[in-house]
């Protein structure tokens, strides 16, 4: 439930901070007093749209705070914020937007920025918002479905999941073979292509490592020059005469003599006897090598040539040898799918028209569901209308099938709600012909009954008992009490009855403060709440009968509720 809101610098709201309970919140008061307001300020909540219009005279920023607290631990909202990343502590969820006068809004839930859009889809579990001509879910056909589904229950849920896996695997399928149909043109030139690109990749022989390898030759053999000189002088400074080789051998013999007679010094003498055969051994190495070393201008033509082909192909196929092998392994199974598809085309049509029986056994097990449970719903709104004095209103619950062969994620049905709310009139689609008083009191009739289904923690009704009286505004005010035994409700009033039936009645008031006009909201009860009643019956002044009828009013509010709730 909205458990406190806090508002600053919000039209005429300079600050006020409200704290709601559970059950039926009424809020009453006169007319511009702000009522309106605080329901605009819980809708910016939700996400609904803002504009710099909304910011106090003379501030800089409006900023709205609301928290709500939720006790099911498996609410669907709950399961939005994993989505988005956003923690929830002891199941308290802290939605806070800031309008800036250059037009900025700033978004945060439980304190991280979101979105608009991510405020809007949290908001949507948290707030349903209802006016007299702002019934949402009624007027947009294509969630008279959902509406119906809710009310199926648990049953068509079950269905509703095996339809879904089935779909899936009908849709993919579905798009594979559609993008197997191409123009035969296209696929004769795709395989044309495919089968270049293996011969051109095939033919270089590719191995991983040769790149490598050549790079290394190629400089070795681009510096052969260099390399012979250097080594030829290496091996003269080791081995010719008079040169490294002599003058360690010289060293080794003088220290094997002095070792001979002082110990201490074989350590020395082993070292230089070392070095010397180690010297001996790289001189006859280095020999060989350039004795074997012979200049090739033919191998450099080579290695370049090679190196280029792998540029060529890497600027096709790949950044690497290794790329351009596995983009070779693509191709040749895509080649190999195009040159067999007659046969395993064949094969998938076999399966697709075997999971379009079982999508259509599953469709016709959701609509068999939903057809019962539209008799159901007809009857049990028909009860509703019966108790808002719409007895003359025939409501029916229309489940049609589409065309043959369409199906989207909810089977194959159409689901429109039909309304005549005069006797001796057609049915017709309840978005073309309620006005605003009788689309308010099917509102009410349909909430009675989903209220318990759809998880929405709070449900606010803004002024939706405009123009009704006597008995009919017994009778809404007798729905929305009802629907308040299962959700929190907000509803803002000008009807005596409804505000009778209020479990918290809040009284919004203008004051004039430093020359300002601002909004205060206080909680009345006893004998303030009996004025109240009595200032709304009357109009104006009030009188000891008002009081009278006041007071009659709150008795039976209060035995009408004890019935609803035992």
């Amino acid at each position: 439930m909205l458990s406190d809101i806090s508002i600053h610098n919000f039209a005429i709201i300079e600050h006020l901070e409200v704290t709601f309970d559970e059950g039926l919140t009424v809020l009453t008061g006169e007319t511009g007093a702000g009522k309106s307001i605080i329901i605009d300020a819980v809708q910016l909540l939700a996400g609904a749209r803002g504009s710099q219009e909304f910011i106090r005279h003379g501030a800089k920023k409006a900023e709205l705070e609301g928290m709500f607290t939720i006790d099911d631990e498996h609410h669907p909202v709950f399961e939005k914020l994993s989505e988005f990343g956003i923690e929830s502590e002891e199941g308290s969820i802290i939605l806070r937007r800031d309008l800036n006068s250059n037009g900025k809004t700033t978004c945060r839930v439980n304190g991280k920025l979101v979105t608009i859009a991510i405020l809007r889809e949290i908001g949507s579990q948290l707030i349903d918002i209802h006016g007299q001509h702002d019934n949402q879910e009624l007027m947009h056909e294509k969630r008279h479905i959902h509406l119906l589904d809710q009310f199926a229950g648990a049953h068509l849920s079950e269905a509703h999941r095996n339809y879904l896996d089935v779909y899936h695997q009908y849709t993919k399928l579905k798009r594979k073979l559609e993008a197997a149909s191409e123009n035969e043109q296209q696929i004769a030139q795709r395989i044309d292509l495919y089968s270049f690109q293996l011969k051109e990749i095939d033919n270089a022989e590719l191995v991983i490592g040769e790149e490598e390898e050549l790079e290394e030759e190629k400089l070795k053999l681009q510096h052969f020059n260099r390399i012979f000189e250097r080594l030829n002088t290496a091996y003269e400074s080791i081995s010719g005469d008079n040169h490294a080789l002599d003058w360690v051998g010289s060293a080794m013999s003088d220290l094997e003599d002095a070792a001979s007679i002082d110990k201490s010094i074989e350590t020395h003498a082993e070292v230089v006897s070392s070095s010397f055969y180690s010297l001996q051994d790289t001189a006859h190495e280095l020999k060989s090598i350039i004795d074997r070393m012979e200049y090739d201008p033919t191998r450099l033509q080579i290695v370049e040539d090679r190196l280029a082909l792998f540029l060529s192909l890497k600027r096709k196929y790949g950044a690497t040898i290794e790329d351009i092998l596995i983009y070779r392994e693509k191709i040749a199974d895509e080649l190999d799918e195009l040159l067999n598809r007659d046969e395993r085309l064949g094969q998938e049509q076999e399966k697709f028209a075997q999971l379009e029986k079982d999508l259509e056994v599953e469709a016709n097990e959701l609509s068999i569901i939903r057809q019962e449970s539209a008799l159901r719903l007809e009857k049990s709104i028909m009860k509703q209308l019966k108790d808002l004095h719409m007895e003359k209103s025939k409501f029916k619950v229309s489940v049609n099938r589409k065309a043959v062969g369409s199906y989207d994620s909810n089977g194959f049905d159409d689901v429109v709600f039909l309304i005549s709310t005069n006797l001796g009139e057609p049915l017709k689609p309840l978005v073309k012909i309620a006005s605003g008083g009788e689309l308010s009191r099917i509102m009410l009739a349909l909430k009675t009954i989903f209220s318990k289904h759809q998880g929405i923690t709070s449900i606010i009704f803004d002024e939706v008992d405009t123009g009704v009286s006597g008995r009919v505004a017994q009778a809404i005010a007798d729905k929305i009490a009802m629907i308040a035994t299962h959700s929190q409700v907000l509803c803002i009033s000008h009807l005596p009855q409804v505000a009778a039936m209020a479990d918290h009645h809040l009284l919004i008031k203008k004051e004039v403060k430093e020359n300002r006009t601002t909004t205060a909201v206080t909680e009345i009860s006893d004998v303030d709440r009996t004025k109240e009643l009595s200032r709304m019956l009357s109009g104006a002044e009030i009188t000891p009968l008002t009081l009278q009828h006041a007071n009659e009013l709150l008795t039976m509010a209060d035995e009408r509720k004890t019935s609803f709730r035992n």
